[in-house]
């Protein structure tokens, strides 16, 4: 199938520092130069593509000669700032290869908690691929505070996937894909090539209890994945190294793991709600209400509230649980923390006589909210 005849037209590929040092202490160049190959081959084929890399502080390292550094926070900033510059170098001289240019992207969960700083980023990567130049996103790591990371370029390319609408996300790591069991324990593992649901079993797999694969980081790959079907957008977990991987994961060629995309996406909002504030408190439902959000697609009121843990104001992105602990959603309260303990139980029509006013009687309005 030829290029042109793709049903992609956005498409954000993730590439681990596993790929762009092919396991070495440096940047592989000649690896990284094949990449920019097939990204440029996609772009002829008039298919957008946003890069999100890994890289910078093992970039730092090289540049500066591998320092003896001791591992804190300030040192592997440090890294960070120094090497940043050094691999935007170089991926912009490898596309300048292919006449292509690109422009950088350095953003932290802060960019993507404020709505309007997200929208911003968003208008940002949709001129660069106006203007046929590829977006290079990475953490700002020389600033990010643990607070304020998101953490792993996984989740954040998943998030960039959801900024600028794309069709489908590349995952490309050391792994050939997902794996029933560990391949290093177990030479029968079969790769699993095809994902229709994520569900605990997965997780538990991904995360380590079986295969032990979460270590290389398949955990974090699992939620970029989950993130991103939400938002109708196919996934692939593929190793970098396959010959032609991405040519081949844009032209549905079986390789690595794909992940089928939900059929109803999310729209807008409840995708910035996934994509970007970190929550900060709980709310735990009694099964009643926990039924009505999960099973029935109603409001949360306060009258299946049963605890509320945490500080938060009005307009806050909370977790929603269970009594068991399990997560059900996410969502916007429209009441802070203190106002909720005094409703907490109560019924709708008490609210204003309890606290002096009333915000309407839903306190995570279905609108506002993403069920996990």
């Amino acid at each position: 199938m030829k290029l042109t005849e793709m049903a992609y037209r956005r498409v954000v590929v993730k590439l681990g520092t596993s790929v762009l040092t092919s396991g070495s202490k440096r940047l592989d160049k000649a690896h990284m130069v094949e990449l920019a190959r097939q990204m440029a081959c996609l772009m002829r084929a008039g298919i957008e593509v946003v890069l999100c890399t890994s890289g910078a502080i093992a970039a730092g390292r090289e540049h500066l000669q591998y320092p003896e550094l001791p591992d804190t926070m300030a040192n592997k900033q440090l890294l960070a700032a120094v090497g940043q510059s050094q691999l935007i170098l170089a991926w912009s001289q490898l596309f300048a290869i292919y006449g292509l240019h690109v422009g950088q992207l350095l953003l932290t969960r802060a960019d993507l908690h404020d709505r309007e700083r997200y929208l911003n980023a968003r208008d940002t990567l949709n001129a660069l691929l106006a203007h046929n130049i590829i977006p290079i996103i990475n953490e700002n790591d020389a600033v990010a505070t643990n607070e304020i990371k998101v953490g792993d370029n996984d989740n954040l390319s998943a998030r960039a996937a959801l900024l600028c609408d794309a069709d489908l996300l590349i995952l490309l790591t050391d792994q050939k894909g997902l794996f029933d069991a560990d391949p290093r324990k177990h030479p029968d593992a079969k790769l699993i090539s095809q994902v229709v649901n994520i569900d605990d079993s997965l997780r538990l797999l991904a995360g380590g209890s079986i295969s032990g694969l979460g270590t290389g980081g398949m955990a974090t790959k699992l939620e970029a994945a989950d993130i991103a079907r939400r938002a109708g957008i196919e996934v692939v977990i593929a190793s970098g190294h396959h010959p032609d991987v991405i040519h081949k994961a844009v032209s549905k060629e079986a390789v690595g793991t794909h992940f089928s995309a939900i059929e109803n996406p999310l729209e807008s909002r409840k995708q910035w709600l996934l994509a970007g504030p970190v929550t900060e408190g709980v709310l735990v439902l009694d099964a009643g209400a926990a039924s009505a959000v999960t099973q029935q697609g109603r409001s949360l009121l306060s009258k299946g509230i049963s605890a509320v843990k945490g500080e938060f104001e009005r307009g806050a992105t909370l977790q929603l649980v269970d009594e068991s602990g399990k997560v059900l959603a996410r969502g916007m309260t429209r009441y802070g923390a203190d106002a909720l303990v005094k409703i907490a139980g109560k019924h709708s029509d008490e609210i204003e006589s309890v606290l002096g006013y009333d915000y309407g009687g839903a306190i995570v309005h279905r609108n506002d909210m993403v069920l996990l």
